[in-house]
């Protein structure tokens, strides 16, 4: 999330920009969720750029900005790094897959049946939602989205896993009321690294792409 309509609209062009990137420079299908996520990213702040000329509110931008944030991206990630894991590493990644079903499941419920409201809070925006056992979905969505990403075996990233998992510590801690959108603004950031991650298998002599050691 950024600081003004402006910027988000500004952050979020450069980051779907990022994400196109990623996907033309993908050679293997399974990839192509995670390819794919700056793009999600990306719509997801022009998006909130509405939001902030909508100064908040309950309307369809925050609706809308709220589904992605959460139970999209707690199933998107989770399934996302399965479709990319080596085969060695697919059946660790059942638990997040689970908990990002389950999670998504309930934010999903909770968003069908209770209103998300933006409002505008000096340079940030806060989104209101009154979910139920809090604690347990934020604990299933860092399982899904950070855990699968820690468990994928691939070294890129695992090692985007752990600077998601620092940033949304540093996020949570800083911005208490604002977790949810920091976070999201922090995964947009980690684009750059996706974007570094795609395409780095070249086709092998057949026009398939080559297999790494261990898959």
């Amino acid at each position: 999330m950024c600081w003004s309509a402006t910027a988000d609209l500004v952050a979020g062009t450069a980051i779907a920009a990022i994400g196109a990137a990623c996907v033309l420079r993908t050679r293997r299908v399974r990839d192509l969720p995670l390819a794919a996520l700056p793009l999600l990213l990306g719509a997801h702040q022009i998006i909130e750029s509405v939001v902030w000329r909508a100064d908040g509110g309950t309307g369809p931008a925050t609706v809308a900005w709220a589904v992605i944030a959460l139970p999209v991206l707690a199933l998107w990630v989770p399934l996302g790094a399965l479709c990319a894991a080596p085969p060695r590493a697919r059946r660790r990644l059942a638990v997040p897959v689970a908990a990002g079903a389950a999670t998504s499941a309930a934010l999903a419920y909770s968003l069908a049946t209770r209103p998300v409201t933006a409002q505008i809070r000096g340079h940030t925006l806060g989104y209101v939602l009154d979910l139920p056992r809090p604690g347990l979905l934020v604990a299933g969505y860092l399982l899904a989205t950070v855990g699968s990403l820690l468990l994928s075996g691939d070294r890129v990233l695992v090692w985007l896993g752990v600077l998601v998992a620092g940033g949304a510590a540093v996020c949570a801690a800083l911005w208490r009321l604002e977790f949810i959108s920091t976070w999201c603004a922090f995964a947009a950031v980690c684009s750059v690294v996706l974007l570094g991650w795609s395409g780095r298998r070249p086709a092998g002599p057949t026009g398939r792409p080559a297999r790494t050691a261990g898959e």
